[in-house]
């Protein structure tokens, strides 16, 4: 998802000269140096980046982290087997209703009790902390200036800051901390347009190292009776659909059929299908969800935290669209839609 602005970072080194002299050597240096320490600096802030994913992929580690997005706070546990193939994982909510996810390679199981309500998906190229979404620079790196921003302590341990910073107003800035050791990510921040934190998400307690298989199993073994949802990939026929603007950078990753609920408390409320076709710039999301219109939806523009969405009646459609990036790019997203004639 910076208007955080930094100042050009120019390295001298020690310069013993007389006043006379001093503005020649500023100038060559300004000329010289910068463009190179700069350049140098991103590489090795782009490394980072490669190594908090390999971290992410094959560490084995648990801890507790919280996220906060606006106003809203919320702290979970996770337990990540990386040294398995395929990699499992269990991610707990701690606050509020019970529920559970558990992955199993691509695959995504949610258990939310208090529903009596289970949901099935895979993961595709979505990522979640402490994994970098990005699997090369080479999608995001044009859009963002990628730099070391200095080290901090996180949930005691020490770690490298890194910043990325949008060369455009379309997209959010990030700050990332990354365990120095191991390159763990133990640390995101997400900033805003106008350099607020909108998003942040952080260990306050971490393990790395052996961790037993049985920690990743499901706490639920009796689902009898339970509501299942499905997300369905599968190549969609989305032809009539034409998404005009999409951000630089921003391509679509996939499409996916769900079926949901308006009333997931309510068993017998029937379900319906909604397709999701997702963007992404290697960082950020886009999504656009299309359902059948009814006269109960509402457009009203939504902020929270890092997310955005509007939604629009488009014919018989409501297509909702909702993203990590600032509401003007939102909107451009949803004015592009089209939805030709049928062929």
């Amino acid at each position: 998802m910076t208007s955080q602005r930094a100042k050009p970072l120019i390295r001298f080194g020690v310069i013993f000269c007389s006043a006379l002299l001093l503005p020649l050597l500023l100038s060559a240096a300004n000329a010289q140096s910068a463009p190179y320490s700069e350049a140098a600096d991103s590489r090795e802030s782009l490394a980072w980046l490669g190594k908090v994913r390999a971290a992410a992929l094959r560490l084995d580690y648990a801890g507790v982290f919280v996220y906060q997005q606006g106003p809203e706070v919320r702290t979970l546990r996770i337990t990540h087997l990386g040294k398995t193939r395929p990699v499992r994982e269990k991610l707990e909510m701690l606050d509020g209703q019970p529920r559970e996810c558990l992955r199993n390679g691509e695959e995504i199981i949610c258990y939310m009790p208090a529903e009596r309500r289970l949901t099935a998906e895979s993961r595709g190229n979505e990522k979640a902390f402490p994994d970098f979404p990005a699997a090369s620079p080479d999608q995001f790196a044009p859009y963002y200036r990628v730099r070391k921003i200095g080290s901090a302590r996180v949930a005691g341990r020490d770690a490298q800051a890194i910043a990325l910073e949008p060369i455009d107003g379309l997209r959010y800035g990030y700050r990332l901390w990354a365990d120095k050791s191991t390159g763990l990510l133990l640390r995101a921040q997400t900033i805003s347009e106008k350099g607020e934190v909108v998003e942040q998400i952080a260990f306050t307690q971490l393990s790395i190292g052996s961790v037993a298989s049985s920690r990743v199993k499901a706490s639920f073994e009796d689902t009898h009776g339970w509501r299942i949802e499905n997300a369905v990939v599968r190549n969609l026929d989305l032809s009539r659909w034409v998404i005009k603007w999409v951000p630089g950078g921003f391509s679509q990753t996939r499409a996916v059929k769900r079926l949901v609920t308006d009333r997931p408390s309510d068993p017998a409320h029937a379900q319906k299908e909604i397709t999701q076709i997702l963007y992404s710039d290697g960082l950020a999301g886009i999504s656009i969800f299309i359902e059948p219109w009814s006269p109960q939806k509402v457009g009203a523009p939504v902020h929270q935290g890092a997310l955005n969405m509007v939604g629009k009646r488009h014919g018989e459609f409501w297509l909702t669209i909702v993203g990590e990036v600032p509401m003007a790019a939102i909107r451009q997203v949803a004015d592009s839609i089209e939805l030709t004639a049928t062929k």
